[in-house]
């Protein structure tokens, strides 16, 4: 009975340090596929791309994720979430749920150029994959359901809302590092947006423009290998990759 006994906490810590090992191979299979998207672009990459940059195995990379695109998806979930649990937290501090979601959209697409390497992968991703299913489509969604029912909104479906403001969000992240546009790009576009759901134009650009907390840095397992561009960047630059070692 005492051998059985001893042996049940040898058991638990091989099941806990195979856990911990599956995992940190899932992660460097992830940051390795951000590189990997950026440099070849989502539509031309195959798996022995992700093989090599992660420095493992077919049958490894085959544990994890069956397809490209599922790889593809589970990095836009895994940075999208990363940003949303700093962002979120500085969202909740309005009541108003209107005031919520035009915060969230603004500190995400800032998110993006202080992060243009993530930014640069989400648009080329597509809002299907970026988007869809993830918390930023969740918590819109509980926003835009608050204002509707506080009649806050004129607007007919909640769905057809969220598609036009997620919609907004990676276009207009595309072009805030592709293109030469307004250095309050996210703000003008937002204004836009709300009037387009049925505010009052001033209503709207006092929204769009009011005072936010700057967030801090992404502490995030991919996030944290990256590191925060200083400088904005110029219309047509291309993002650079820059990792903390």
């Amino acid at each position: 009975m005492e051998q059985i006994q001893s042996a049940i906490p040898v058991e638990d810590h091989r099941v806990r340090v195979g856990a911990q090992r599956r995992e940190k191979t899932r992660l460097r299979l992830l940051e390795s596929a951000l590189r990997v998207f950026h440099d070849k672009g989502p539509d031309a990459v195959v798996i022995d791309d992700f093989i090599a940059a992660a420095g493992v195995s077919r049958g490894t990379f085959y544990n994890h994720f069956k397809t490209t695109n599922e790889l593809l998806l589970a990095l836009a979930t895994a940075m999208s979430d990363e940003v949303l649990q700093i962002v979120d937290p500085l969202v909740l501090q309005h009541d108003d749920p209107i005031e919520r979601f035009a915060a969230g959209t603004r500190l995400y697409m800032q998110m993006a150029l202080r992060y243009p390497l993530w930014g640069s992968f989400i648009s080329r991703a597509g809002t299907r994959v970026a988007a869809r299913g993830q918390l930023i489509d969740v918590y819109l969604t509980r926003d835009l359901e608050l204002a509707q029912k506080a009649n806050r909104l004129r607007i007919d479906s909640i769905r057809v809302a969220r598609d036009l403001v997620l919609g907004s969000i990676f276009y207009g992240i595309e072009t805030m590092l592709t293109e030469s546009t307004h250095g309050q790009h996210p703000e003008h576009m937002l204004r836009c947006v709300l009037i387009g759901l049925g505010l009052p134009p001033d209503e709207a650009e006092a929204i769009a423009f009011m005072p936010l907390e700057i967030p801090g840095a992404v502490d995030g397992p991919i996030f944290s290998t990256l590191t925060v561009s200083k400088t904005p960047l110029r219309a047509g630059d291309k993002p650079r990759i820059s990792t903390r070692k």
